[in-house]
This record gives C-alpha cells, structure tokens and sequence, in this order.
C-alpha cells in the first residue's frame, strides 16, 4: 500500500490513474515520491489494463527538486541515478501501457517521467525544458536514452545548451507529444485513449510496449525475425482467435475514417 501523500493512485474501470500530488511544489520529483512511484507500476491492481500519469494544479511536473540536491561523490550519484532508471523503466516496461496527461511545466525530470509514458496527450499550456545542461548538471532519469527517440539528439542538445522552451504547438510537431488538446482537458483525452487501449488483447499490448522498441532498434534481418516470432505468439493467444472470428463473421467493427 502506498503511504506517500504525494502520489496517489486510483483505479476508474479498468484504467489505474496515477497522479502526482504536490501542486504547491509543482510536482517537484524527490526520491520518496520516485520509490512510491516505482511500487505502484510494481504493484498495480490486477485488474488494471492501462494507465494514466498526471499532475495535480497547474503543472505535470516541473522536473527534479532541487532543494533535495545533494552533494554526493561519483558513486553515490551513480547509484541515485541508477535507481531512478529502474523506477521509471517499472513506466515504461510493465504490464500495461501508459498515457501520460500534460498540461502547464514538463521540465527536466517531468520531461524524462513523460518519455517513458507509451503516448504523450499535452494540452496549450503545456511546455518542455530542460534546465539541467546551464544549472551545470546531466540529465539522471533516462532521458538521455529516452527523449532523443522522440526528438532527435540535436534537438536535445540545443534545448540542454541553450535552456530552449518548447511550447505546446512546437513540442507536438516534434514529436514531444501524440497528441494536442485544448486547455483543461489533456487528462479527459488521455481516460479516453486508456479506456480504448484497456479493451486491446493484453498480449498485443505487451507486445507493442516490449517487443516493437526493440524490433525498432535491431538489424532488419534480427527485426523481421522477432516481428515473426511474436506475431505467431500474439494470434495464438485464445482472445486473439476470437477476435478474429467475430471480425470474420461481421460481429466487430471495421477500421473507417475518422474526422
């Protein structure tokens, strides 16, 4: 059970609804906070299907607090660092997908907290940074690894050297974010896109969140060989067969264009 008021988790239907609740702090990350938030992607309810990650207030989440910075010698902040990785690898490689609701401060660890969410829906308040490259300090949470899959290294660069923000159009055009929604209702789009993705088969979701980064990064010939293996293991599962069968027998819906 977690104990730690500034995280909380509730589960609505199939979907597990993580918030971050330090609005006054706008949802500073500390180390208690990332232990909690490392047990409830360990431990979420079995019923849980996919999951939400939002922010209470104004913000997402304004990256690392630094009134918790500590001086720590190489070992001690390589260790720090590392637990970090394994909290937010629990995000990124659990069972479920993860969708993460954006809106006003996704900066520095905010920002490697989002990358390891499975879609990114950001409203018009919502900006990127990262401060850490002019207060004189790296990147700790992956986000070295995680943030250039989605905009590139030069683009990471430029925002570490130069302190760039990033707002809500131009986060979303470079592939800050999946999604861009009015002001006020990113956490409504990403429920809505959750409860969808909670209704997929849980192997092809599986599949989509562990085998596809690593189809993406593997030699075509290694790629087109684990895309088989795990094509064969996805249409075997029992809920695919049917799926199918309902498809074939005109019981399910057909892909139609959307406005």
């Amino acid at each position: 059970m977690n104990s730690n008021p500034d995280i909380h988790l509730e589960m609505q239907g199939s979907v597990a609804v993580v918030r971050l609740t330090r609005p006054t702090k706008r949802n500073a990350l500390n180390d208690g906070l990332i232990a909690s938030l490392r047990h409830i992607f360990e431990n979420l309810p079995k019923e849980a299907r996919a999951a939400v990650v939002a922010g209470d207030g104004d913000h997402f989440c304004a990256g690392l607090d630094l009134s918790e910075l500590k001086e720590r010698d190489a070992g001690e902040g390589l260790y720090h660092s590392r637990s970090w990785h394994v909290a937010l690898d629990r995000v990124q490689s659990g069972n479920v997908p993860v969708i993460a609701a954006l809106h006003g401060a996704v900066v520095g660890g905010g920002l490697e907290l989002a990358s390891a969410c499975h879609i990114r829906v950001a409203d018009e308040s919502t900006f990127y940074a990262l401060p850490e490259g002019t207060r004189g300090i790296f990147v700790g949470g992956g986000g070295s690894v995680r943030i250039p899959r989605l905009i590139g290294v030069a683009r990471m660069t430029d925002m570490m050297l130069t302190g760039r923000v990033y707002n809500a159009q131009d986060g979303e055009r470079i592939g800050m974010a999946q999604y861009l929604v009015p002001t006020g209702t990113a956490f409504e789009k990403a429920m809505e896109i959750a409860q969808r993705v909670a209704t997929n088969a849980p192997l092809t979701n599986y599949a989509l969140m562990h085998a596809l980064p690593r189809i993406a990064e593997q030699p075509a010939d290694q790629g087109f060989f684990t895309e088989a293996m795990m094509a064969a293991i996805a249409q075997s599962a029992p809920e695919a067969k049917q799926r199918v069968r309902d498809f074939l027998e005109g019981k399910a819906a057909k892909v139609a264009k959307t406005s």
